[in-house]
């Protein structure tokens, strides 16, 4: 199955409110704001390292797990992937 990120996002979106004992996605949110921080911190020092001497395809689970993440917090603040989309398009407008 081919998911994309706004795929994806909506399905974050509707586990955040799914019972925590069946969805990572809902204990992580329940946890707060500084655990998906963490998670986004310690995903984003696994890319480094992934890139440095894993292989590509250890570099593109890491990189998969960042995008999972940094999508969390997303979510969390309250904001989506267009959000995103805007501020690049903003940027190349420029």
């Amino acid at each position: 199955m081919s998911m994309n990120i706004n795929q994806l996002f909506a399905v974050i979106q509707a586990r955040r409110s799914a019972p925590p004992e069946e969805s990572y996605t809902a204990r992580l949110t329940a946890a707060g704001e500084d655990e998906i921080l963490k998670k986004v911190g310690e995903e984003a020092v696994e890319v480094i390292l992934a890139a440095k001497g894993q292989g590509q395809t250890r570099l593109v689970e890491e990189l998969a797990d960042l995008t999972y993440h940094t999508l969390v917090l997303l979510a969390a603040r309250g904001l989506t992937p267009q959000d995103v989309e805007a501020e690049l398009a903003r940027r190349h407008a420029g």
